[in-house]
């Protein structure tokens, strides 16, 4: 079945502006190979006009016993209507989430309908399950789009793709190369940028349980935008030594040990904007000495997305370091904005928090700003975590120091989670001038650190 692109123009009366309604969704999606879901049925249309069917993938969620879950995908470049019918069962609640987005549904039996008048990334859940739940992807519409290879561009149309370099299964994508995934394309790969510049990996395709979605070492001018992936192994985006990294519209989910969302190893110069990223391990892991890379991190900036950890943190801050330097690494300048954390669940308190930052390896972490974030529920974990640690599984050496954090604006909604913690670790190893201004929890304002864990290695800590 081609693609089936719809374009409705309508008018509006007011002032006689002439405003074009689009919608594209990918049929395609049913000749992959990927598996059908037939959880729910989802249909999609501009007001007013044809229903247009969806396919509902199956995607597999949680480590802990991994579930099916459905997902969806379309395009928008103006408002639309949405329809979810749960096939299966009685629906007696309904969430739609992120509960920020403030989505309004009707109900209709086992039903549901709602408009969307702007892409976003949406979990849509009956009575309560999350683990069977249809995540809904509302993208915008591509910018570019390409049909065939030519120069400067890898073409990836639809159908299955599996890459020629074995047993590395990787794709490799030199300088100054586009790398277009189509709609309805699936990569059975890893997409690989090393040693390389001016690299785009553009569309709506998917890459498909790969070793590892995508790994960027030693590169930099990267640009990631609109593909989805679906249960890699190791992480989805892997960055080692890189810089001038730009992420956007970025969808993964994972089930397996070890399988991260982004995780960054001394990169610079990184932009993260508008991912889903749900996933059986850390969703955002900045990191610094290991392996082949050394030097620090700094100036990156993750907003406007929605984290889901079915297991560890959603924000991991300052894990692997260099031990044997003189003076250890720096990891700075990190802003965290605009964040829906929508699920925490750990059961090792040491490698709980939502927004942790968690100093080991002779690192020093300085000036880092959570902002805006509100989160909806933790199964098991904590709030706040910010720790200087010496984790003899991880760290010769402990961390050497925290200082310059600051939590804005954050909000959340939940019961049971365990007590926000703050320690030091020693004279030489403090936590020093974090700031906690506006919190939220549970819609009472934080006035105090009466219910946080602190030890005699913190200093200056303000509430506001």
């Amino acid at each position: 079945m081609k693609r089936k692109l719809l374009f409705i123009l309508f008018v509006l009366i007011n002032c006689g502006v002439v405003v074009q309604a689009q919608l594209k969704t990918y049929p395609e999606g049913l000749h992959t190979g990927l598996p059908h879901n037939d959880d729910y049925t989802v249909r999609v249309r501009i007001p007013g006009g044809e229903w247009q069917d969806l396919f509902e993938y199956k995607v597999q969620v949680d480590l802990d016993k991994p579930q099916d879950a459905s997902m969806v995908q379309f395009d928008m470049g103006s408002p639309v209507e949405v329809m979810v019918k749960k096939n299966n069962g009685t629906v007696r609640e309904v969430a739609i989430r992120p509960l920020n987005n403030k989505v309004v549904y009707r109900q209709v039996q086992n039903t549901v309908f709602f408009t969307l008048d702007k892409p976003q990334n949406l979990s849509i859940e009956f009575d309560g399950d999350r683990l069977h739940n249809l995540h809904l992807f509302a993208n915008p519409m591509e910018e570019e789009v390409y049909s065939k290879e030519a120069k400067g561009i890898m073409f990836f149309g639809p159908g299955v793709h599996r890459p020629k370099d074995l047993p590395n299964n990787q794709i490799r994508i030199p300088s100054n190369t586009t790398a277009y995934l189509a709609p309805g394309a699936v990569l059975k790969a890893k997409l690989l940028v090393d040693n390389a510049e001016n690299v785009r990996i553009i569309g709506r395709g998917i890459l498909d349980h790969p070793v590892r979605g995508i790994e960027i070492t030693d590169s930099k001018n990267v640009l990631i935008d609109g593909i989805t992936v679906v249960n890699p192994e190791h992480y989805t985006v892997f960055g080692g030594g890189s810089s001038e990294i730009v992420i956007r519209n970025l969808k993964t989910f994972s089930c397996r040990g070890w399988s991260d969302g982004i995780d960054l190893m001394c990169c610079r110069k990184v932009f993260v904007d508008n991912v889903f990223l749900r996933t059986s391990d850390d969703c955002v892991a900045l990191y610094n000495h290991r392996w082949n890379w050394w030097g620090g991190s700094s100036d990156i900036t993750v907003q406007n997305s929605v984290l889901w950890a079915d297991v560890a943190h959603p924000v991991n801050v300052g894990g692997h370091g260099n031990p044997d330097s003189s003076t250890g690494e720096v990891i700075e300048n990190l802003t965290f904005r605009n964040i829906d954390i929508l699920e925490h669940d750990e059961d090792d308190p040491m490698y709980q928090g939502c927004m942790a930052v968690d100093c080991g390896d002779k690192n020093r972490v300085r000036n880092v700003l959570f902002e805006d974030v509100r989160v909806e529920s933790i199964q098991e974990g904590r709030l706040f975590y910010v720790k200087v640690r010496f984790n003899p599984k991880y760290d010769r050496q402990p961390g050497s120091g925290i200082e310059g954090v600051t939590f804005r604006n954050i909000t959340y909604t939940g019961v049971g989670e365990n007590r926000s913690l703050i320690q030091g670790l020693s004279p030489d190893g403090m936590v020093k001038d974090i700031i906690f201004e506006n919190i939220s929890i549970n819609g009472e304002k934080m006035r105090d650190l009466k219910e946080f864990v602190i030890n005699e290695f913190v200093a200056n800590v303000k509430v506001q």
